[in-house]
């Protein structure tokens, strides 16, 4: 496991104020990502539970370490920054999101905050109006004398988009509103959505003319009202809800329900099941009736909305971090169905891992059908116990990606036999191996294919991987030419690379006439080309892609083993755990067994020594590494190197420093001899200085260097 890993499976309260820092700004990045995801490009990627989670974790670490609150952090924002193909709309009064409760002492703890909160006597009489939370896409709505002027989505809560002509083609949302008594300026918020017989119907209409179909009513909807072209906005069923307000100049009353009559007489549809209630237990009774009704309402719901009816109530009550305390969402747990895996397929990701996936008689699930559902892991088939022929309860966890709940055993074929996951990878025949976590001394989850650079499903990111910066580092063939090159059949393998300028001679289809080339560019990459024959074994091994053998292991064992052929025959030699080879493997300093069972994996495999022997076929004659110097002021010692190297890249910088014979190190402890600093550096040097490590400045590391 990583060290990032390590920090992310610890619990808050585990964490020091180093690891907090560092798991805050890996949070901030993911959850960001996901915001993307979901509010830009309506393509969520992960659960709504599972990023329920991240954002839990990450208020919980921020309590813990006030201090540490990021600029950028998730509790500071909403949202994702608005697309850049419509005008910008900044949000007066910010579009918020709502806190979330899970289950029924969630709702009753939200009650009793609003009482303690207001220091509410028993007899004071509190009401809290409770709806369905509709799954659509949130708009704001500007009025101004009573005419519709602007529209816009939330964007990221401050700032969003500008799609005022596309919600003027919804017939839900009124041109100019209705009444005497109609507020000078008033911002109207609520949900566009699709109704599920308008998606089928959609959905039908998108097949018959040869075009892919939605997903789900919100991806239609959120595509829809996206449209550059409103006459495309206008040919779609979209619907709208109003339900909360943004700017206004005056209100029409003095509560939440009062305000949503008013909407209502102002000719804007406003959800008929909006109820008012006096208690927590009427709030739950409310929520497992609209539970009941869910499937017949017509229209996706996730959840149910509760409300302080009182708005001085609410002003008072105000908000904290990105949501109001007056409010909250009481979300559904996943819609599921019954169905039958009709068949178990393993597929091999890019970096080798199998990942079983059922097939299913398809079945509808939440207006969405669902024919496939992932099993994560062989542990996780047998714990669950599920086999070919079973019916099977599923859900789409979040609404979004389907899973196995449990089997049926009631429903099983009298045949049925357990199923056994396969030990060799079904993609190249190569073997299919767990590694042993040396922390717990148990298998990993995951079982994975040792075919390295002849299985076709990791071949493209293998060979993407071998032409790489610190790999081979050949110019003019980068991920998109190798990508190209493997689809069009020039290149399968490593040496397929050294041979490409073969394709040149006369009556063969020649690289210099495939678009994007010329004579001159194809010419200079068979020069790149036959440069990196000589490469040395350091960059080699690395190029190979062996799991666990990053730079610096292959540094490690360029300096031990010196040659290719050594290297090769020392490895399979150490196959036998009882021989000198494998001992003088684990007495590398910086191997442990993890990575000594990854090498020896790679090499017993007779496809990959084919790969080697192709290379050396090709003319690729990996060299010795340079000499390392013994007299420099760092030589035995580990240096980490952090912040803006100005006057060299951090590359160049790490090369000079293992050739002056230190150890470069990534990460700052107690075992750290000395910090290179440059501008911007942040948690590493803060460590370095709190541990008493020696650090210098760039303009110092250059003097050392020079030396």
């Amino acid at each position: 496991m990583s060290a990032p890993d390590k920090i992310a499976a610890k619990s808050p309260e585990d964490l020091t104020e180093v690891e907090a820092g560092e798991e805050l700004a890996r949070l901030a990045a993911e959850i960001a990502h996901h915001d993307a995801a979901y509010h830009q490009h309506d393509d969520p990627e992960i659960s709504d539970a599972d990023y329920d989670a991240l954002r839990r974790r990450n208020e919980a670490i921020e309590v813990r370490f006030p201090g540490l609150v990021r600029d950028d952090s998730p509790s500071r924002r909403v949202g994702a920054a608005p697309s850049g193909a419509f005008g910008k709309v900044v949000h007066r009064v910010p579009m918020l999101s709502l806190s979330n409760a899970f289950d029924d002492q969630d709702v009753t703890d939200f009650w009793d905050r609003i009482a303690k909160f207001l220091s509410l006597k028993p007899e004071d009489e509190v009401v809290v109006t409770a709806e369905p939370k509709i799954d659509g896409l949130s708009a704001s709505l500007r009025y101004e004398k009573g005419r519709f002027v602007q529209g816009a989505t939330r964007g990221d809560g401050r700032e969003g988009e500008d799609i005022t002509e596309n919600l003027r083609t919804i017939a839900d949302i009124p041109g100019r509103l209705k009444g005497s008594h109609v507020p000078e300026l008033f911002e109207v918020r609520g949900e566009v959505y699709m109704a599920h017989a308008d998606f089928q119907a959609l959905n039908g209409r998108q097949l018959a003319d040869g075009r892919p179909p939605f997903a789900n009513p919100r991806n239609a909807a959120a595509g829809s009202l996206r449209q550059l072209d409103p006459k495309i906005t206008a040919g779609r069923p979209l619907h709208f809800f109003a339900y909360a307000w943004g700017e206004v100049s005056e209100l029409p009353a003095d509560t939440q329900s009062g305000v949503m009559e008013a909407f209502g007489q102002w000719g804007f549809v406003t959800n008929p099941l909006f109820r008012r209630c006096r208690s927590a237990a009427e709030l739950l009774a409310f929520y497992r009736e609209i539970g009941e009704m869910r499937a017949t309402l017509g229209y996706d719901i996730d959840g149910v909305v509760y409300k302080v009816d009182r708005l001085d109530w609410q002003q008072r009550l105000g908000f904290v971090s990105r949501a109001p305390r007056w409010a909250t969402a009481h979300k559904f747990p996943a819609e599921q169905a019954v169905t039958i895996v009709e068949k178990i397929e393993i597929q091999v990701g890019r970096t080798g891992a199998l990942t079983p996936v059922a097939r299913l008689t398809p079945i509808t699930v939440g207006g969405v059908v669902v024919s496939n559902a992932t099993l994560h892991n062989e542990d996780e088939i047998a714990r669950k116990d599920v086999r070919i022929g079973d019916s099977v309860v599923i859900q789409r966890a979040g609404d979004v990606i389907p899973q196995i709940v449990s089997v049926i055993i009631d429903k099983r074929p009298e045949n049925s036999e357990p199923y056994v996951f396969p030990e060799t990878c079904p993609e190249c025949g190569s073997h299919a191996v767990r590694e042993i976590n040396p922390r717990t001394g148990m298998p990993d989850a995951k079982r994975r294919c040792t075919g390295g650079l002849i299985c076709p499903a990791q071949a493209v990111e293998r060979l993407r991987h071998f032409v790489s910066r610190n790999a081979f580092d050949i110019e003019g063939l980068g991920e998109k030419q190798i990508a190209a090159f493997y689809a069009d059949g020039w290149i399968h393998q490593p040496a397929d690379i050294f041979h490409l300028e073969e394709r040149e001679k006369p009556g063969l289809q020649m690289l210099r006439n495939r678009e994007g080339w010329g004579e001159t560019s194809a010419r200079n990459l068979f020069k790149a080309v036959n440069a990196r024959r000589h490469v040395e074994l350091d960059r080699f091994i690395f190029a190979l892609g062996i799991r666990h053998v990053g730079e610096t292991t292959a540094r490690l064992l360029a300096r031990r083993y010196e040659t290719l052929d050594h290297l090769e025959a020392e490895m399979i030699a150490a196959a036998d755990r009882a021989s000198e080879a494998w001992a003088a493997l684990l007495d590398i300093d910086g191997i442990g067994e993890v990575v000594a069972e990854a090498l020896v994996d790679f090499f017993a495999e007779a496809h990959n020594r084919e790969v080697l022997q192709a290379l050396r076929d090709a003319g690729v004659d990996p060299q010795p590494m340079a000499a390392q110097e013994t007299g420099s002021p760092i030589a035995g010692k580990t240096i980490v190197f952090t912040g803006t190297l100005e006057r060299m890249s951090r590359s160049e910088a790490k090369a000079r420093a293992e050739q002056m014979g230190a150890k470069v190190s990534g990460s700052v402890s107690a075992k750290t001899d000395l910090v290179v600093a440059g501008p911007g550096a942040g948690s590493k040097l803060a460590r370095a200085q709190a541990l008493g490590v020696a650090t210098i400045t760039e303009d110092e590391w250059m003097e050392m260097a020079a030396q």
